[in-house]
């Protein structure tokens, strides 16, 4: 034990005189005090809509939960199948030449083709269990699911029309 440690241990209960250091942060506050509109008048009180909970402290523990882990590893599939797709379109733009009806065909062809499995099988699984990991509200005149952030929960699958729309076929983009 250090001695600065062993002299706040004897310390306790007996007040000690007031430094300089002391002084000067007194007089901070008590010149902070004096233009402040809410001295001497108590503080409305904050409430909070939650109950901390034994099931709340161990999920924190836990990390991100299913939902949070499953929406990143979407969204690094959705990014990674865009750079493919777009190292995909740039060789075949240069294979396809000045041909635009050619590398038409073959981007459609490629597109109908792509494999999204993967990745698809991770939106699924979202759809299927995010309201009840994440404990999504239901809207009881509806008897659907909130939305989140004004957006529908659910995502839709990737697949041939997606890459068309992030990609056309005309060769633009």
């Amino acid at each position: 034990m250090e001695k600065r440690e062993r002299e706040a241990i004897l310390r306790q209960g007996v007040a000690r005189p007031e430094t300089p250091r002391d002084r000067r942060e007194r007089e901070g506050l008590e010149e902070d005090l004096k233009g402040n509109p809410l001295a001497g008048r108590p503080v409305r009180r904050r409430l909070r809509n939650f109950r901390p909970d034994a099931d709340a402290q161990l999920a924190a523990l836990a990390g991100p939960r299913a939902w949070m882990r499953r929406l990143r590893a979407i969204e690094i599939a959705v990014q990674l199948h865009e750079a493919q797709l777009a190292e995909a379109r740039d060789a075949l733009r240069d294979e396809a030449g000045d041909d635009s009806d050619r590398f038409a065909r073959e981007w459609r062809k490629l597109a109908e083709g792509w494999d999204f499995h993967e990745v698809n099988d991770l939106i699924e699984r979202h759809n299927r269990y995010y309201p009840a990991e994440s404990r999504l509200p239901m809207n009881p005149s509806t008897g659907d699911f909130v939305p989140v952030n004004g957006r529908p929960y659910t995502r839709q699958p990737l697949d041939a029309d997606w890459i068309l729309a992030r990609f056309p076929a005309d060769g633009q983009n």
